[in-house]
């Protein structure tokens, strides 16, 4: 299919599975690649998660890939190895997220990858590092949460550990990715050689963590320790109206000193605890302190509207199920209807993405298992032969091409 999509024309053999590698493939495939997903003969496990209207179809699937084909190789055996070898050699990206070690086993490390083809993009997405002693260790977001800091957050701040309630590694790590991989593809078109690329979760989620929690011990000696006292004071919340709850965060000195002539207490601005940045950093439990005592005195819609008139960043709390009702939302078609060949009506979330202010289509819905397997092959200049082998073994009649 010919778009103008800016990665139209190039193939990823995305061998990934669960959250991480699908939606990093995902990104891709918004963007025009044309996204072949290797599973095995029973499937990405997150086919079998969440409601759906049939087998292996599941919701938590669903969002992470569209604009994908599926091919069904049992990597075990010889001749569906040599499938995989020849699609290998007509692709531009490889992506994977097995354990260095499995992968290598199976007979496709990054070496041989690139010996077969000098101009393609490896990309191992590693739970941990191949480098270090961690790397045979198995990851999935609640660990790496666990690991990466994250959950000691809430500790220091609440006093007891816990997880953000997302899958919050999983898919900042993928956006992660999937920039290496674009620029692995900027270095391809400058230099014609390919390049290995690996974005290991544990690493690139500590690296996330420490943008602003490695504050004091950035320097040597450290002029503080870890943690930067905003972030992990216990004031820092919604704050509690005189019906409800909204979310604010003047920043700025002037955005402060709008706030604070709102209130019973303009004389705050001149308050040498808040009148500047600095000291508003170090004094943040008794800022936030007395912004939740001025923000109980008004209804959260009177404080949204002067906040709005006087140019102070505040929002309010919104359910997911408000967001869906959401008027800035509907207004620009965020929630895009789709039908979808097999599974019928959907609604799906936009992408962010905006190109010469026009939307990135959906161009495939997700794919069954195995749908395209014998198409894909075909495609590829497999001989007909193995394909039909290969098929054979996998136990059914060849797909239609969806």
């Amino acid at each position: 299919m010919k778009t103008e999509l800016p990665l139209d024309g190039f193939q990823v053999l995305d061998l990934t599975t669960t959250i991480y590698g699908p939606y990093t493939s995902q990104i891709l495939g918004d963007f025009g690649a044309d996204i072949i997903k290797i599973e095995s003969p029973e499937g990405d496990p997150v086919r079998n998660v969440g409601p759906s209207r049939s087998p292996g179809m599941g919701a938590l699937f669903l969002g992470v890939n569209r604009n994908k084909r599926s091919v069904v190789l049992n990597l075990k055996q010889k001749i569906h190895r040599e499938a995989l070898w020849g699609l290998i050699k007509k692709a531009q990206i490889f992506v994977h997220n097995m354990r260095a070690s499995k992968i290598s086993t199976l007979g496709f490390s990054p070496e041989k990858v690139l010996k077969t083809n000098p101009k393609i993009i490896y990309a191992g997405l590693h739970g941990y590092g191949e480098a270090g002693p961690y790397r045979d260790r198995p990851a999935y977001d609640d660990v790496i949460q666990g690991e990466a800091g994250t959950a000691s957050l809430f500790d220091e701040r609440d006093g007891e550990p816990a997880l953000i309630p997302s899958l919050a590694v999983d898919k900042g790590v993928a956006c992660m990715a999937a920039n290496a991989i674009l620029a692995a593809l900027i270095k391809l078109q400058r230099t014609g050689k390919g390049a290995y690329v690996e974005v290991p979760m544990y690493e690139a989620a500590v690296s996330f963590n420490l943008v602003e929690h490695q504050y004091g011990a950035t320097f040597i000696p450290p002029l503080s320790g870890y943690g930067y006292p905003r972030m992990l004071s216990s004031f820092r919340r919604p704050h509690r109206t005189l019906d409800g709850y909204l979310c604010i965060l003047a920043y700025t000195d002037k955005q402060w000193s709008n706030f604070w002539n709102l209130t019973t207490r303009p004389d705050f601005q001149f308050d040498p605890r808040f009148k500047t940045m600095t000291a508003r950093s170090k004094n943040i439990d008794q800022l936030y302190t007395e912004l939740s005592k001025e923000l109980n005195l008004r209804t959260t819609s009177d404080w949204l509207n002067l906040f709005k008139e006087n140019d102070v960043p505040a929002g309010p709390i919104k359910s997911l199920s408000d967001i869906r009702k959401d008027p800035h939302l509907n207004s620009i078609g965020f929630f895009r209807p789709f039908e979808h060949k097999t599974e019928g009506k959907m609604e799906l979330p936009d992408t962010p993405f905006r190109f010469d202010r026009k939307g990135l289509p959906i161009r495939r819905g997700q794919p069954k298992l195995g749908a395209d397997t014998e198409a894909v092959l075909h495609d590829a200049g497999i001989e007909k032969i193995l394909i039909k082998q290969i098929l054979t073994d996998l136990g059914k009649k060849a797909p239609k091409k969806t």
